[in-house]
């Protein structure tokens, strides 16, 4: 797999543009794949994830809206896959299984969430009219988080059993199995890990049969910036060593999977505290976790989005990931555990809006590549503008164009290349492609998704290989909608605005048949997915 990914980012980094270089725009090309190719990679069938940042349990009642009908149907639509409940707020967050004060506050908002039956699901959806008062309260509550995350405020939070329960209600209801992150910064005076806090919460998800797996600090290289604690790899190892002692004394958490360290992208700090962890806590984890962003959200561009370069950087980062785990554990899958377009809370107008599709598109098609085993996008709803469902609680760009990967994409990954009519590799023109989605009852085992992005201004045709000019061909084309152009709110599929029918539909997404034998027409600044029906390709049978 390693030899698979550098060689991989090799060709990635040769064929990259960077700032400043004179651009020669493409209007023809030429695909090239193996068909008769191993699939390059085999990814999670959860491979598409979301989380839910800890910052929303910042005020308990807050928790409340994961009993939206209209949250449950959109997160549905994204099943099967991981929540994370983590982030920065998460170090920082106290389990208060018997805090009165604030289960009485929950009382008011929200219906008893119990276990896990299809009954129950359906009891513990979230009054009408307790919705609509918590969307009102929710923009005073999101400026607040993020003025504190702008200006280094990290004050502790409790979160209580009632909020547990929601958060795993809206986990099991939506088709999502829950991964939780807790708390590293609870030391003792020889800092170690102080375990205590956490061992209450595994007792009360033991007693109420919660089936999570879990996480152990965020970020942890940032641990001496946010709480004056500084903690080496080895050390966080032995944490997650003592973890992984604890979960084997509960007769349900025996199984459960533990993920880390959560590092941020690798730089000479954080690779020497991913190389201590993983020698110390390797064998224990399941995957290696690391986070991703590619720009600062504060001061993002148009421009950035659209970069070649930019998409790119990503690639190189992973490179350093591999080597290191590689060189470790061998053998050890590795995970985004955290990713989006921009940190910091996004890019108001970029991170929101369907040029966003760019980046997030491209990272699904490379991670794959890759062999990145699991993807958990940050956020699916909650503060910034990096989200998937906004504060009305109304899926942005990026959420549909989730939803069509989880419909077309399968995982496993084919080895394709773009070429223009001179030979080269056209950055701006990204293509990756996937054995079909094969459980749906649309699709039949051989057929092939293409995944392509078109980054400059011009129509690029596409000219296939010469084996598939007989076969139907259904695309389905992503474009902005209404005002804004690319800074839009809304998309389209094939010329139709994306909606919601109601609260508990999604939309059909259908495709629409192209002539047999043409060539594929990218519009410039735009993406698509083309399903190869009837493809036979071995490699997907």
């Amino acid at each position: 797999m390693l030899a698979l990914a550098v060689l991989i980012l090799t060709q990635l980094m040769s064929a990259a543009s960077f700032p400043g270089e004179e651009v020669v725009e493409v209007t023809v090309a030429r695909l090239d794949v193996d068909l008769d190719a191993e699939p390059l990679a085999t990814v999670n069938e959860r491979f598409l994830s979301v989380a839910i940042d800890a910052s929303l349990a910042g005020d308990e009642k807050f928790i409340s809206i994961l009993g939206s009908q209209k949250l449950r149907t959109l997160a549905k639509g994204l099943a099967p896959g991981y929540l994370r409940f983590g982030g920065t707020k998460a170090d920082f967050t106290v389990f208060l299984p018997d805090d009165n004060h604030v289960k009485a506050q929950l009382w008011e908002y929200t219906f008893i969430f119990q276990n896990k039956s299809a009954d129950n699901c359906d009891k513990s959806i979230l009054p009408y009219g307790t919705e609509k008062y918590l969307k009102y309260e929710w923009p005073l509550q999101e400026e607040l988080i993020l003025r504190n995350e702008n200006q280094n405020i990290f004050d502790y939070q409790t979160i209580s059993g009632s909020s547990v329960d929601m958060l795993y209600s809206f986990a099991n209801c939506s088709g999502f199995h829950l991964i939780f992150g807790l708390n590293a910064l609870l030391r003792n005076d020889n800092n170690v890990w102080n375990s205590s806090n956490a061992e209450q919460l595994l007792k009360y998800c033991q007693s109420k049969q919660y089936r999570i797996s879990w996480e152990l600090g965020n970020e942890p290289n940032s641990f001496e910036k946010k709480a004056g604690i500084k903690v080496d790899g080895s050390q966080l190892g032995k944490d997650f060593i003592h973890l992984h002692n604890i979960l084997k004394k509960y007769p349900l958490f025996q199984s459960s999977s533990l993920y880390g360290p959560d590092v941020g992208q690798p730089q000479k700090h954080r690779r020497k505290l991913l190389n201590g962890f993983l020698k110390s806590a390797g064998k224990v984890i399941n995957a290696c976790t690391w986070h991703h962003y590619y720009v600062d959200g504060r001061d993002a561009s148009l421009d950035e989005f659209l970069s070649p370069a930019v998409l790119d950087s990503f690639a190189v980062k992973s490179k350093d990931v591999f080597q290191i785990v590689e060189k470790i554990v061998p053998g050890k899958k590795v995970w985004l555990g955290e990713t989006g377009s921009a940190f910091g809370g996004g890019a108001p107008g970029l991170s929101d809006t369907y040029v966003a599709g760019f980046m997030w598109l491209d990272k699904l098609g490379l991670s794959a590549k890759l062999g990145i085993d699991v993807v958990i996008r940050q956020v699916f709803v909650g503060a910034g503008s990096y989200h998937l469902v906004d504060s009305n609680f109304d899926p942005l760009p990026d959420y549909w164009l989730s939803l069509l990967y989880k419909k077309l994409v399968g995982p496993k990954v084919l080895n394709v290349t773009i070429f223009t009519h001179d030979g080269d590799q056209n950055r701006h023109l990204r293509v990756y492609m996937h054995c079909a989605r094969n459980n749906s009852a649309n699709f039949t085992s051989g057929d092939v998704t293409l995944i392509a992005l078109n980054l400059s201004k011009k129509t690029t045709t596409i000219h296939l290989p010469k084996y598939f000019s007989s076969k139907r061909i259904d695309a389905y084309r992503l474009e902005p909608a209404g005002e804004g152009g690319l800074s839009s709110r809304n998309i389209q599929l094939n010329g139709k605005l994306l909606v919601m029918v109601d609260e508990r539909t999604l939309p059909e997404l259908t495709g629409s048949t192209l002539p047999v034998g043409s060539p594929l027409q990218i519009p410039g600044l735009t993406f698509a997915f083309y399903v190869i029906r009837d493809a036979n390709v071995s490699a997907c049978k």
